[in-house]
């Protein structure tokens, strides 16, 4: 009998930032906010998670009396902009490690004010899914703190094959 029976060759079908924006996508769904879910994943260098994050309401508040509206014509008492916490803060304020040259994985680019902790944390690289507010005066000023404090941005395009396997694997698990 042959000893190398058992001796297969294997792969990985997705490739790290694959699978750690796959992640910030699974946290971003945990996000009740009706309008924009946003996840976020950081990494060290040995492609182990740091921690995670998704945009929400303070924790420990009553939700109910926080507003989840987008309506900018309302004073700012009652809007969402108020009260949420950003993916990339939470996942900074939950970091039970130093987040210094790590890899930030995000599925929205981040908002100035994000960039600002991201940048002042040392972060080495963000990698983001959508940047759908890059004509933003205040996306523009987030690129331009990573530019002057040496934070690299690239965006993330996940392969074809990638989501159909994983949309293939969810739909062969959940019953019918």
């Amino acid at each position: 009998m042959d000893q190398k029976v058992n001796f297969l060759t294997v792969a990985s079908h997705i490739n790290w930032d694959e699978y750690f924006m796959l992640q910030a996508v699974m946290a971003s769904f945990k996000s009740k906010d009706p309008n924009t879910k946003v996840g976020c994943v950081f990494v060290d260098d040995n492609n182990h998670q740091l921690s995670m994050g998704y945009n929400g309401q303070i924790a420990g508040i009553d939700e109910t009396k926080t507003p989840w509206g987008n309506n900018r014509a309302v004073p700012l008492d009652q809007q969402k902009y108020a009260y949420v916490v950003h993916s990339e803060a939470n996942a900074i304020l939950h970091a039970k490690a130093d987040l210094s040259h790590s890899r930030c994985y995000v599925t929205l680019f981040p908002c100035h004010e994000c960039a600002k902790m991201i940048a002042t944390l040392k972060v080495r690289e963000v990698v983001f899914l959508s940047d759908k507010y890059s004509d933003s005066v205040e996306n523009q000023i987030a690129k331009r703190i990573f530019d002057m404090s040496g934070v690299t941005y690239r965006e993330l395009k996940l392969r074809h094959e990638t989501v159909e396997q994983f949309t293939a694997y969810i739909s062969a698990v959940i019953p019918k």
